[in-house]
């Protein structure tokens, strides 16, 4: 094997570093340079007509965005405690370099690897195994808003389906279960580590844990479904409260099971957003708009942050 001198490892790090920021900000000027369905032009004409108020909205928008981030931050906090202590400002640090480190990958999966960088090598597969549960934890409550939301669309909506595709789609569900229930003794792709031990580990996970981090889930959705709803009623969109948040219900449903790659997840969101407001007849700029926005006030703005943390970071060799 061959040894790797210090400072060339120092090197490599740089290398490395530079390489994510580079990365991520290419692909933020990128989306906001050529989102060619939306005019960038248009986007910025509409906040300059409204300027008497858009500062003090957009202002209100960045403090809801912080408020997301917050609780996303205790989120990990709390978790994390099943294994070491953390403070707030240290959970802060790894919550946003890794989002960083994860905006130009697909489904943002980067962020297993990277938050997992910041423990030594005995805790990374519990850590990974915490951001999963966190993970899991954002998408239950995101399918039970997401399936009152659907059932109300395709109930009030003439929306093309087939009870043959709901069967097609039981049965997949059902095939799945029994996958899962077939593999649960066997290893997954962390050695030592099957179905049964990450139930097991995630049984472990004490109760009040459990509950803070189903809540902070919870207050997240909240926040950026009403995030969404501010900003379509900003950018000019006429649709009743109740409507609008159950269609916002069902998008978020939508695009959290489609999987995307990092180029075209702005765009698939969008189209998703477009064709389920469509049925109100919301404008597309509006909800192309309000989609370009959020990402914006959620991911970039955050990101930037982070990329302070990708620059300080400090490889963990214990």
């Amino acid at each position: 094997m061959i040894a790797i001198s210090h400072k060339t490892k120092q090197y490599l790090l740089v290398t490395a570093k530079v390489l994510i920021i580079g990365l991520t900000f290419g692909y933020i000027f990128y989306k906001i340079s050529y989102t060619k369905s939306l005019g960038f032009s248009e986007f910025k004409a509409t906040i300059a007509a409204q300027a008497s108020v858009s500062g003090y909205l957009l202002l209100l928008f960045l403090v809801l965005a912080a408020a997301n981030w917050y609780f996303e931050i205790l989120k990990w906090q709390s978790l994390v405690s099943v294994i070491q202590k953390m403070n707030f400002q240290t959970a802060m640090k790894q919550s946003l370099a890794s989002l960083t480190v994860s905006l130009a990958t697909p489904n943002r999966i980067g962020e297993y690897g990277a938050k997992a960088l910041f423990f030594e090598n005995s805790k990374r597969k519990k850590v990974l195994l915490l951001n999963f549960f966190s993970s899991g934890s954002q998408m239950l409550v995101t399918t039970l808003f997401g399936i009152l939301g659907l059932l109300y669309f395709l109930r009030n909506f003439n929306v093309a389906y087939s009870v043959k595709t709901l069967c097609y789609f039981g049965i997949g569900v059902i095939l799945l279960f029994a996958i899962g229930y077939y593999f649960k003794e066997k290893e997954l792709l962390m050695k030592g580590f099957s179905f049964s031990k990450v139930f097991q580990f995630f049984k472990q996970i004490p109760f009040r844990i459990k509950r803070n981090v189903l809540l902070f889930s919870m207050f997240r959705y909240i926040i950026f479904s009403g995030m969404f709803y501010g900003l379509l009623q900003f950018f000019g969109a006429e649709i009743a409260f109740f409507d609008a948040m159950l269609l916002i219900f069902t998008m978020y449903f939508l695009v959290s099971i489609v999987p995307t790659f990092f180029i075209f997840d702005v765009v698939i969101r969008g189209g998703v957003a477009v064709w389920l407001f469509s049925f109100v007849n919301v404008s597309e700029f509006a909800v192309l708009a309000t989609v370009l926005t959020i990402w914006i006030f959620n991911f970039v703005l955050p990101a930037l942050l982070g990329s302070f943390y990708v620059l300080t970071y400090q490889p963990t060799t214990r």
